[in-house]
């Protein structure tokens, strides 16, 4: 049933990437909720997604082929999507991604993820640079509504923008518990032989290689971590795709030439991905920068022991439940032979984790995105 004081939406999700990462989890996880929460919700995808919605209830739209590429994508967005708009009689418009149609008079709500190509620039191309503070700035002149996923993320965008926070909607992000909760030892033992870990566990990284998720200071700091136990040390094992980073690889020599047993293995399928986590010794994910960090919420709701870093956002989902260190490989290596040292208290961070992750709901992010409808809906 549609709750009566929401607007129709229409929410592109033509953007998703096929990989699954931090954006497509968020519209997976959060168009069910919507439509649990009343939302008379349209979405329109690529083909490939269409099925996945219309199971979750949205009314569904396939976009036309020239979607498939970045610049057909741009395009048909600035023309295509507000006529399909007005076809379907939508009230509002939901871009989920930074970009949006600029040239339409619906109302629109625009999330915006994070603010790291304004606050640490050196952490992304030049071009990808360019692009996303062009848009960003565009939503303030544009007066879109605003969601964020996280407090941090929003007065960073008041701030660099100077946007009327009232305009800004803070929605933080919850985690699929079919995919992410405490793992069965069959399935942990199974992933550990496919790994060939024995019985040496493994320090688990999930996130795309890439300068902000701080990969070479992970790598050189575990090399100080077990530099006198290489032997009985678990390996690292770096869980997701390759980014634009051409220091992880000399990185990776480097442990090699040392004799530790680190690896990069790519995207993992989704099904593992809780035995991954949860099946962990510890879970390491030291960010420069995060809007959210969507992976220590998920590494928390498998039971993990959690090491992240205070900066931007991730506090705000690790709370007192996870252990923190420094960016720099020498802060990060102290504080994984610490914890690779004390069982009792990564078993305590890991209990601290579970009833933490419960917080984050898609059902409450689904109703703090039901109020910036509204609110772009009151606001024309």
């Amino acid at each position: 049933m549609r709750a009566e004081h929401t607007p129709h939406v229409l929410l592109d999700a033509t953007a998703l990437p096929a990989s699954r990462g931090g954006v497509g989890r968020y519209v997976d996880g959060l168009v069910p909720a919507l439509i649990n929460a009343g939302v008379d919700l349209s979405v329109v995808s690529q083909p490939g997604d269409l099925a996945n919605f219309e199971q979750a209830g949205a009314h569904v739209f396939p976009a036309p082929r020239l979607t498939s590429s970045t610049a057909g994508r741009l395009l048909w967005e600035q023309f295509g999507l507000p006529l399909l708009a007005r076809r379907i009689g939508a009230d509002v418009i939901h871009s989920v991604h930074y970009t949006f149609p600029l040239a339409t008079r619906l109302p629109h709500v625009v999330t915006v993820h994070d603010l790291t190509f304004f606050t640490h620039p050196e952490l992304h191309t030049a071009v990808k640079r360019r692009f996303f503070r062009f848009w960003i700035r565009a939503t303030k002149r544009a007066r879109a509504t605003i969601v964020t996923p996280s407090r941090a993320t929003a007065d960073e965008y008041v701030r660099l923008t100077g946007a009327n926070g009232d305009r800004v909607v803070v929605a933080r992000l919850g985690f699929d518990a079919e995919l992410f909760s405490p793992p069965s030892t069959i399935s942990i033992d199974a992933l550990r032989a496919d790994l060939g870990t024995g019985d040496r566990g493994w320090i688990a990284f999930l996130g795309t290689l890439e300068p902000r998720k701080n990969v070479v200071a992970l790598i050189d700091g575990y090399l100080q971590a077990v530099h006198d136990a290489e032997r009985k040390a678990p390996p690292l094992l770096l869980a997701g795709g390759p980014g634009w980073d051409d220091e992880v690889d000399p990185a990776l020599r480097r442990a090699a030439a040392a004799g530790a047993d680190v690896r990069a293995l790519g995207y993992l399928p989704l099904e593992q991905l809780s035995a991954f986590l949860g099946g962990s010794t510890i879970v390491a994910y030291p960010s420069l920068g995060e809007g959210f960090g969507l992976p220590v919420l998920e590494a928390m709701a498998t039971g993990a022991c959690v090491l992240t870093t205070r900066e931007l956002s991730l506090p705000e989902v690790g709370g007192d439940a996870v252990d923190y260190t420094g960016t720099s490989a020498v802060e990060i290596g102290r504080r994984l032979a610490s914890l690779l040292a004390d069982p009792d208290r990564r078993a305590e961070l890991g209990s601290r984790a579970l009833i933490r992750a419960r917080e984050f709901t898609w059902t409450n992010s689904a109703i703090a995105h039901v109020g910036a409808y509204d609110r772009a809906a009151a606001n024309t």
